[in-house]
């Protein structure tokens, strides 16, 4: 024996979902192309994806960068054993140094780790 219920199915449960009308699966189907679109230009290297300091640090290091982060404890220090072109030294000082210190950090984490070869 079925018994129906006045009760409306509880959000996000099977139940609910059955029940949705056209536009909310229109728009479900809306928003997972807008996430695979998102996905596929970030995996495609889509520069519109890329964040300031993220750009900051590429930069860096396509001139011949040599810095490289350690992080500990979300702590994050630059080191730096050899010694940067003068184009890339030039770019740190003038571009990444002059930041305040949180955005300073944000380039940082992006830089390659000495834990990474």
């Amino acid at each position: 024996m079925t018994s129906k219920s006045v009760v409306p199915p509880e959000s996000g449960t099977d139940d609910a979902r059955s029940a949705d009308t056209r536009a909310a699966e229109k728009d479900r189907r809306r928003t997972l192309e807008k996430a695979r679109s998102n996905a596929s230009a970030a995996i495609d290297g889509d520069s519109n994806t890329e964040t300031p300091s993220l750009k900051l640090a590429k930069e860096y290091l396509s001139l011949g960068g040599c810095r490289r982060s350690k992080i500990d404890d979300n702590i994050t220090e630059v080191r730096q054993w050899d010694e940067d072109p003068p184009e890339a030294e030039r770019f740190w000082k003038e571009r990444v140094e002059t930041l305040s210190k949180d955005e300073r950090k944000q380039v940082e984490d992006f830089l390659p780790t000495i834990n990474t070869p």
